[in-house]
């Protein structure tokens, strides 16, 4: 494993058991993640995706292989809070003010107060919510709540950020916004960031890799290795370059149904 590697898996497989007999959510997965990458998954519904992702966080377990999340196992990568997670829909409690739900992982952790304020503040305003502490989720839009998740992800300060469909349910003028927002945060942190999507576009403007997966068993595919700069205006998705990675994506994705 190179020293820079944040994900290590080798032939990593998952296979659940049902009553229908088993499913094989992943099978043979090599991949390699290095530090400050920008990682999308993009494939078919149920293709394996979130499971991957639910495997890096410790939350299944594979049933094959072998993963590495920051030299160690999600196990102790979960105990270390090596990363934060930011799940489809915001999953914020309506009872608490958006200032104590981006509290709520590092009340668990048992920071000190004074820490808690100073990291509380750092994250609303990576996410650009300063001045919404006392609101309550309710009074937010869908993105601002999705944006008050990602600054409890944020809050502890993993070099790790699991994101799930995050902007998935959201309308196209907000997810675009949403999106240039997240890559600003990238480059601002130098995280390193796991992202499933659905989009193509979503996907190629993102990442500096995109891990295309086949239909159940999910498998990888393709690997593509993005050529866009860092800076990526909203307009680049018209440019020669990026319309030819989408065309690859589309193509990597038609090749996988072909397989089953």
């Amino acid at each position: 494993m190179s020293e820079q590697a944040v994900i290590q898996a080798d032939n990593l497989s998952l296979t659940f058991q049902t009553n229908d007999g088993p499913v094989h959510a992943l099978k043979d997965v090599n991949l390699t993640i290095n530090k400050g990458d920008f990682v999308s998954f993009i494939g078919p519904s149920g293709c394996g995706k979130t499971t991957f992702l639910r495997v890096m966080a410790d939350l299944e377990q594979p049933t094959g292989g072998a993963i590495s999340v920051n030299g160690m196992t999600p196990e102790a990568a979960r105990k270390a809070r090596a990363y934060g997670y930011v799940f489809q829909a915001a999953g914020l409690y309506p009872w608490r003010t958006i200032e104590k739900n981006v509290r709520l992982p590092l009340e668990i952790m048992g920071y000190s107060k004074a820490e808690m304020v100073t990291r509380v503040a750092q994250a609303l305003e990576l996410v650009e919510l300063t001045g919404f502490e006392k609101k309550f989720p309710w009074q937010l839009s869908g993105g601002m709540q999705q944006r008050a998740s990602i600054a409890r992800a944020l809050a502890f300060d993993a070099d790790l950020l699991l994101m799930d469909e995050p902007f998935g349910a959201l309308d196209e003028i907000v997810r675009d916004h949403l999106n240039e927002q997240l890559l600003d945060l990238w480059k601002r942190t130098g995280k390193t960031i796991c992202f499933v999507t659905h989009s193509i576009p979503e996907a190629v403007y993102l990442s500096t890799k995109i891990v295309v997966m086949s239909p159940r068993p999910g498998r990888v595919t393709d690997v593509i290795e993005s050529p866009l700069p860092k800076d990526r205006p909203l307009d680049i998705r018209e440019s020669k370059d990026f319309l030819d990675i989408a065309h690859r994506v589309r193509e990597g994705l038609r090749a996988g149904h072909g397989d089953e």
